[in-house]
């Protein structure tokens, strides 16, 4: 079904877009403020997800760019991460257009519900320095990734920076190097499974993804600039609006 905005509905995408963007790159949950706003404005869940697949994609192309200018890129090694979440992502993508719009509702809110949950746990501080390189463990947690971030993307950034900070001892800024990248190696085939299936709308995602791509640049520039710190505080800002978000949803 068509669907055509006018200059308010314009600029909620544009703002929502801007801050998810943002969010995604120095820490998670900007799918939280998207997903319900691209609902909102007439699309079913199915159309929704894959609408902001588009943002995602161009979010991420935005951020490695940005990153890449600041001389923060590990191709080899993000690479590495990356190729295992393909798999997961199609099958993630896949499933997802089986579910009808409720079911779909109450997984989204049950999802955010964990991912909270998860956050606010405290966890022993990493020491600084002690990379490690990934193992069978990381890159079976990766697949997981690609097919949570396939089906559903709201929280994969939670989730990936957990591995990586937790797993592999990485500071956050590398973690957010790294995460674009992988997300924009899952999400690329996930829209097109979702393009292939007629569940895009192309005038909303478009819009959206400028505003996903701006929030995305300024947030990669500030987080070199920035550091960790910068980070952590992102983090539990993300955290509160996810909060906000699942009430919403219940």
């Amino acid at each position: 079904m068509p669907i055509e905005i006018d200059l308010i509905q314009t600029s909620l995408l544009l703002i929502a877009g801007f801050a998810s963007g943002f969010l995604n790159v120095t820490a998670g949950g900007g799918s939280a403020l998207t997903l319900p706003l691209l609902i909102f404005l007439g699309l079913d869940s199915a159309t929704a997800n894959g609408t902001n697949r588009v943002a995602i994609v161009v979010q991420s192309l935005s951020a490695i760019a940005s990153f890449k200018s600041d001389k923060y890129s590990e191709f080899g090694k993000s690479m590495k991460l990356a190729a295992i979440t393909l798999p997961g992502g199609i099958l993630g993508a896949v499933t997802s257009l089986q579910m009808n719009d409720d079911v779909f509702n109450k997984v989204l809110g049950v999802i955010m519900l964990v991912i909270i949950i998860s956050m606010i746990i405290p966890t022993p501080k990493k020491g600084k320095g002690q990379e490690v390189p990934p193992n069978f463990w990381t890159f079976a947690a990766m697949f997981g990734v690609g097919l949570y971030g396939g089906f559903i993307q709201v929280g994969v950034g939670f989730m990936m920076m957990a591995i990586l900070q937790k797993m592999l001892k990485m500071e956050l800024t590398r973690v957010n190097m790294h995460k674009v990248f992988i997300a924009f190696i899952f999400t690329t085939p996930a829209m097109i499974v979702f393009i292939i299936s007629g569940n895009v709308n192309y005038l909303l995602g478009i819009v959206l993804a400028i505003g996903n791509a701006i929030g995305a640049l300024v947030a990669a520039k500030i987080s070199v600039r920035k550091g960790e710190k910068f980070i952590k505080i992102f983090l539990i800002l993300s955290m509160i609006i996810m909060a906000i978000k699942l009430f919403d949803f219940i």
